[in-house]
């Protein structure tokens, strides 16, 4: 699903250049749960928006689904998006003048699709919130929030669903919960999902751990998800 070669990101801090991240190779196969963790400034969503072509690197390639993200123009790459890819954010990104069920919705419509707002009134049921549909971002939990959020991301069925510290505006509880959710959707719907976090016990629940320090790999290991 994912293939990764001499990925190279360079900013410039104050007039200096700095590696972000510096030759990462990274092979992720169909149908994994892969964990990037890592701490505060190592590099991991700066990867993450380079796999979703988010962002263009300085060096290397960036393969997803056969295609390389490195080589499209930017309505190439936003089509691509849309069709292969959900994407959850850590401060859930939701439209505020939308209810739950219209944020649900928004991929679909700008997907052609038909039967829109029951599809999103299903997708909502499937992350505990059919009651709260016509409810806006402001009168729900964050917790609640970051079910629309997921519920969005993976209303196309997306072959990658990727995760960006999707549980750091969360308590402990809640967090567990959106992550039980996110490998739960992953595993009933055969996707591929690339999560990144800083906390080893989120990155336990993967079936392998990358993790990274100064824009490095400095580990890659299989995960004993814990039960």
């Amino acid at each position: 699903m994912i293939s990764v070669r001499g990925l190279g990101m360079r900013l410039s801090s104050g007039g200096a250049p700095v590696d972000v991240l510096t030759k990462i190779d990274l092979d992720v196969p169909d149908g994994q749960f892969l964990a990037v963790a890592g701490p505060s400034g190592s590099g991991k969503s700066t990867l993450l928006g380079l796999i979703a072509g988010l962002d263009q690197p300085t060096a290397g390639s960036v393969m997803v689904a056969g295609v390389d993200l490195t080589q499209l123009a930017e309505d190439e790459l936003a089509r691509f998006r849309r069709d292969t890819l959900g994407y959850v954010f850590q401060s859930y990104h939701l439209i505020p003048t939308l209810t739950a069920i219209e944020n649900v919705a928004v991929p679909l419509w700008l997907g052609g699709e038909r039967d829109v707002l029951a599809r999103a009134h299903a997708l909502l049921g499937e992350v505990g919130l059919a009651e709260r549909g016509q409810h806006y971002p402001v009168q729900l939990s964050g917790g609640e929030q970051q079910r629309v959020a997921v519920a969005r991301a993976v209303a196309r069925r997306p072959r990658l669903l990727l995760a960006d510290e999707p549980t750091g505006n969360l308590d402990s509880a809640t967090g567990k919960q959106i992550i039980e959710l996110l490998v739960s959707l992953n595993r009933n719907r055969a996707s591929t999902l690339v999560l990144v976090t800083h906390d080893a016990a989120l990155a336990a629940h993967a079936d392998r751990v990358v993790t990274l320090r100064d824009g490095s790999i400095v580990s890659d290991e299989a995960s004993t998800p814990p039960s």
